[in-house]
């Protein structure tokens, strides 16, 4: 097959990228809407907004599949301009979806309240508090008005060696800071994107398609307090070659009231992955062994 792989430049997007040479059975295509000078492969500019250009793309490349990694994601930003935020999550998907060829969308654990006590079943109904929930449900509408047979896999707390995410970011402040505050009363399940990469390769790989909507995150449940203590000490055994040069930050556990969002958080974002791992016959890797490999990756570099 031809396979695009849309946003390539995104965590999910690179890792995508690096997979794909395990399955050199099919013709890759990566595009983004910036194209970087350093990009290791040809990434074509592509704004999947425009739904003429598209449209002709798909048709000149002769695509077969698309894998959507392409989305508007910062999520205070949003609640300022939902207009531009619905254009990247909703509308482009729709484009997507009108070109014929298959796809498989990735979503957000955002789509439901957050105020659960139990995992989300792909089933349990939506109620999207923020901008962004709203944009990307709206997505996941339009992709399935115009092309039914569509995969959606909701995600949730991504992370990877690319880009910016909570792990590079707690890492950063850790070492700069001598005290931080992080909430513990959100609660979820870490996604390292080489996981879900692995996973959407799967569903690629399967035996037939398997159209619905999936729910995916790495297994285990923690806080985000939870998350950055095992991140620092992570990083003190793996990076850190002397008492000066490990992370001493004090991590304070904080109620989401002390710290100042913007926009609200989901108290709870554990997603139930049953369904995935039952269709695809997939095993899935605990969150702390998961940030293992990733934090080797990130070590080995600095």
């Amino acid at each position: 097959m031809n396979i695009l792989i849309t946003g390539a430049n995104g965590q999910l997007g690179n890792e995508m990228r690096i997979l794909s040479a395990e399955h050199p059975q099919h013709t890759y295509i990566f595009s983004d809407v910036i194209v970087p000078e350093d990009s290791p492969v040809t990434i074509h500019p592509l704004d999947i907004t425009d739904g003429e250009a598209v449209s002709s793309f798909v048709r000149e490349q002769n695509i077969d599949l698309i894998v959507n990694c392409a989305a508007y994601t910062n999520v205070d930003k949003a609640e300022d301009d939902e207009a531009t935020a619905l254009k990247i999550n909703a509308d482009a998907v729709s484009n997507l979806g009108r070109t014929g060829a298959k796809i498989i969308h990735v979503s957000t654990d955002y789509v439901f309240s957050g105020e659960a006590c139990v995992p989300y079943r792909e089933d349990d109904p939506v109620a999207p508090n923020t901008a962004y929930g709203r944009t990307k449900y709206a997505g996941e509408k339009a992709l399935l008005a115009v092309c039914p047979d569509a995969i959606i896999i909701r995600t949730a707390w991504l992370y990877s060696e690319f880009g910016k995410n909570f792990v590079k970011t707690m890492i950063q402040l850790g070492k700069s800071k001598t005290e931080l505050g992080v909430v513990y009363d959100q609660i979820g399940s870490p996604t390292y994107a080489l996981d879900l990469a692995e996973v959407i390769f799967a569903a690629i790989e399967a035996p037939e398609w398997h159209a619905g909507i999936y729910h995916f995150t790495n297994e285990g449940v923690c806080s985000w307090y939870d998350f950055t203590i095992a991140i620092h000490q992570m990083y003190n055994t793996m990076a850190a070659d002397s008492y000066d040069d490990a992370i001493t930050c004090n991590v304070r556990p904080i109620r989401s009231e002390e710290y100042a969002y913007r926009t609200p958080r989901p108290h709870y974002s554990v997603l139930d992955k049953a369904k995935i791992k039952n269709t695809f016959g997939i095993a899935i890797e605990h969150w702390a062994d998961a940030l293992t490999t990733c934090m080797l990756n990130l070590c080995s570099d600095l």
